[in-house]
């Protein structure tokens, strides 16, 4: 049976994957990557792409960004409108004047996205990819790790990457992340043709009704006047409701007094999918011995908007830098490898410490309302809140009380 040796074996050909792959290329370290679906294949996601995926690519790859960005441009986002339990509507763009004349975010299913990384990374210099390869079983010894294909094919590598995703049998098993309800949401998401409604400058809605919080409903707009349409709920609030989540988007979608109007003529396509978000409202560990864990991996999806490429790209970057430190200075030790942990955190750790703050105080129906309905009638007010998507200092006032009390009496929310 076939075996080969290389430095580092990557375990997924995700946004996460695919990047650690293209900056280890940049490095000239030599690598492997199992990815055990075959391309295109579809993932379950909103299909939102942040202008902080747009500035990864272009730092990886300019001529994958242009390509990327030549597929975005049919569908162009330029905001978010957010949606109180009361109804009332605040439109916020994601940035006032990107000074590039170009739309600061993208919707691009996922089919067509991680199609366009991946049969990019499959050229990669120095990389081997075994597509449609499953990673069975992962033994660590004194000269690496051995890994076991599902087709009796073998890696051994001195590293290991796992950027296998949200369901990864390596993070639960080998690096003992466990699934933890209150730090875990589930997601559902369909694709409808024929709703009324969406925004011409591609905002998407985050729609958070009262039935639903701490979750929430979107609705991102496609080309062809279809739509992603889906739910969000953390698991723990699933499991006390026991609530069908499949079955709520359509009841929600066809009843709810909010909904059913711009539904009353669509029509889905295919049915509704599932999907599992480990969040990163608790830090956990993110390496150890000889090995490095990436994006949903390691847990890093935003708790309060969900977001999960940025993040396993951004991180996916960090691994492959961090692992040819090792593999070329500081050796291969759980010590060394914390590096990683420190880096990611450095560079997500505030944003994702508010979110999860937001993330808790997204159950509060009246403080939405009151928010939404002092921004609609505060241009101010609703300045602020834009600068906040690219201005962490500025998002962190909504943290403190006397951000609220500024509402209260009417006043500019001060620094």
């Amino acid at each position: 049976m076939e075996q080969l040796r290389t430095d580092v074996c990557i375990i997924g050909g995700g946004p996460g994957g695919c990047s650690a792959a293209m900056q280890l290329a940049r490095h000239s370290v030599p690598a492997v990557l199992l990815e055990k679906a075959v391309f295109p294949r579809d993932k379950v996601c909103g299909d939102a792409l942040s202008g902080k995926v747009m500035r990864t690519l272009e730092r990886l790859d300019p001529a994958l960004a242009s390509a990327v960005k030549a597929e975005a441009a049919a569908m162009p986002s330029w905001g978010v409108t957010f949606v109180a339990p009361g109804g009332n509507k605040l439109r916020v763009p994601f940035s006032r004047n990107t000074g590039m004349g170009e739309a600061p975010g993208a919707i691009l299913p996922r089919l067509v996205f991680d199609d366009l990384l991946f049969q990019r990374m499959k050229h990669t210099p120095g990389l081997t990819v075994w597509e449609g390869t499953a990673a069975k079983a992962f033994e660590r010894d004194g000269e690496g790790w051995r890994i076991t294909c599902a087709d009796g094919r073998i890696v051994r590598a001195r590293i290991v990457i796992d950027a296998s995703g949200a369901n990864s049998h390596f993070a639960r098993h080998i690096a003992a992340l466990p699934m933890e309800p209150k730090h875990h949401a589930a997601g559902v998401r369909a694709y409808y043709s024929g709703v009324r409604g969406l925004d011409p400058q591609g905002f998407i809605e985050l729609i958070f009704l009262k039935d639903l919080l701490p979750g929430y409903l979107w609705v991102f707009p496609l080309p062809d006047g279809r739509a992603n349409v889906g739910l969000g709920l953390r698991s723990d609030v699933v499991r006390k409701r026991r609530s069908d989540l499949k079955t709520l988007l359509v009841q929600l979608v066809t009843t709810h007094p909010q909904l059913k109007d711009r539904f009353a003529d669509a029509r889905m396509e295919g049915g509704v999918q599932g999907m599992g978000l480990p969040l990163a409202s608790r830090r956990r560990a993110l390496s150890g011995d000889g090995y490095l864990l990436v994006g949903d991996a390691g847990h890093l999806i935003d708790p309060f908007t969900g977001e999960g490429i940025s993040h396993a790209m951004i991180s996916g970057v960090h691994a492959a830098d961090v692992a040819h430190e090792m593999l070329t200075r500081t050796g291969v030790t759980a010590s060394a490898a914390k590096r990683y942990d420190e880096r990611v955190w450095k560079r997500l750790g505030k944003e994702l410490a508010i979110s999860t703050r937001l993330q808790r105080m997204a159950d509060q129906a009246w403080l939405f309302d009151f928010v939404v309905d002092r921004a609609s009638k505060n241009p101010a007010l609703a300045d602020t809140i834009s600068s906040m998507f690219t201005d962490l200092d500025l998002r962190e006032r909504l943290k403190r009380p006397g951000f609220y009390m500024d509402l209260l009496l009417g006043r500019e929310p001060n620094a």
